[in-house]
């Protein structure tokens, strides 16, 4: 019997799954260790190119798995968190796992972690398990390489079992508390992820930060590349759909690509991407075409994502949950959105930065409507408006998501401007679902469609 989004037997693996609290993070890697160990500890089966930063993982990722497919090799690709279904998380081939083989990896997997529970006499949380599945699947399937985002820090993150030849470490900041104070203390806690003799990749750092980022290397016995030193960026070029860029990593690897994405951060994201596919696979050095249809493919949904209705103001869906990656959006906005009016649609999560967040989205929007999305984890919206007030502007209140599209497509008209929703990607794929409906992204661009556990 096959498994389809919708019917009982998924939706009844999907919902026991949930019920192991996906905001529950606990530190620690003893369970997953126990788990893995019984399963034969998948995730040593392939290499993996394994990413951490306080922003733009995913698009890394992504960027990374398609150069790699365009290069020959089978990627299991495994990202957090998902904007519509959960099985978006684990791909193989660049495309999510199948409804029957997501079911029965899971139904395989829950003797073993009955067993790690009944040891240990503590959860394996949601996280956990889902990486232990996506091990499994990968392993199953023989992928050539693996393509792992780490879900929070590194040093104890779940998946910091794989064996991680190439570790890519985007720009660090400040976002989840549990990770530090400092921007030092988060780069300890993310240069955790750096294997003995691994290819360190690192976006440009604070001073703190790459400080630490070089012990841990030197630690370890890795090789490290740093961005504008060792690999970056020539130039960059914004396009209606993306922007042209010309990426360099080490002497003589330079390519020209199109990338279908926007913003200044993107092509921060696509260097760093680029250069952990030269250090995983040298030959991508010399095989431009490879290069160039890798990253043509790149989609990264609800990351500046242009939706288009006939008739009313677009929509840009960017999930920004942290004062770095607002202030991305913002010049993004002021800088390749020419629209002449934004309407803002802001809902945070509640552990989050929120005054750190409107005080940057505030510098590119006109006006602003706040609300709450579907997630015990959600800021109330009277929060965020009164964060708004404080910041010296007014906000008008939604009770959820569709309310708050809706308002902010009537302030908006048709007349030059823009719905521009932000702040969690709990807010970003409920809006997705609603404008997904009747809208389309630009010419070339990609809609993944899938339903939960978002930042």
């Amino acid at each position: 019997m096959t498994s389809q989004p919708g019917d009982a037997v998924y939706e009844a693996a999907v919902g026991a799954l949930f019920a192991r609290r996906p905001e529950v993070m606990l530190p620690g890697l003893d369970r997953i260790r126990a788990l893995s160990a019984r399963l034969g500890d998948p995730q040593r089966a392939y290499p993996a190119v394994h990413i951490t930063g306080t922003n733009g993982k995913t698009s890394i990722a992504r960027m990374v798995t398609g150069v790699l497919e365009a290069l020959g090799l089978l990627t299991g690709t495994y990202t957090s968190p998902h904007l519509h279904d959960v099985r978006e998380r684990i791909r193989v081939g660049g495309r999510p796992v199948s409804p029957t083989a997501f079911v029965g990896r899971l139904d395989a997997l829950a003797p073993h972690i009955a067993a790690v529970e009944a040891e240990r006499g503590e959860m394996v949380t949601f996280f956990e398990t889902l990486t232990a599945l996506a091990s499994a699947c990968f392993a199953g399937a023989g992928v050539d390489v693996g393509v792992v985002e780490v879900g929070m820090g590194g040093r104890w993150d779940a998946t910091n079992l794989v064996d991680g030849r190439v570790a890519v470490l985007g720009r660090v900041g400040l976002d989840h508390a549990e990770l530090g104070s400092t921007v030092a203390e988060v780069a300890a806690e993310k240069a955790g992820i750096i294997k003995d003799g691994a290819a360190v990749v690192s976006a440009v750092q604070e001073p703190a930060a790459a400080r630490v980022i070089a012990r841990a290397a030197a630690a370890h016995g890795a090789s490290i590349l740093w961005e504008g030193r060792d690999f970056g960026l020539r130039s960059r070029r914004p396009t209606p759909d993306g922007q042209d860029l010309v990426l360099w990593a080490g002497e003589g690897a330079e390519a020209t690509v199109h990338l279908p994405l926007h913003g200044a951060h993107q092509a921060a994201n696509a260097a760093c991407a680029f250069a952990a596919v030269v250090a995983h696979v040298p030959r991508a050095a010399r095989d431009a075409e490879a290069v160039r249809t890798g990253f043509a493919a790149a989609r990264s949904p609800g990351r500046l994502e242009l939706f288009h209705r006939p008739g009313r103001a677009p929509v840009l869906l960017d999930g920004a949950h942290n004062p770095d990656g607002a202030r991305a959006l913002a010049a993004a906005l002021r800088g390749e959105f020419p629209f002449r009016r934004r309407v803002v649609v802001l809902g945070v999560m509640g552990d989050k930065d929120v005054d750190g967040i409107v005080g940057e989205v505030l510098g590119a929007a006109d006006a602003v409507v706040v609300t709450q999305p579907a997630s015990n984890r959600a800021a109330p919206a009277d929060r965020l408006a009164k964060a708004v007030r404080l910041a010296g502007r007014t906000a008008l209140t939604a009770v959820d998501v569709p309310a708050a599209l809706a308002l902010a497509s009537e302030l908006a008209g048709e007349d030059d401007a823009v719905v521009v929703v932000t702040g969690s990607l709990y807010t970003v794929g409920e809006a997705r679902e609603l404008v997904g409906r009747d809208a389309a992204p630009p010419a070339g661009a990609a809609r993944d469609r899938g339903a939960g556990s978002r930042t």
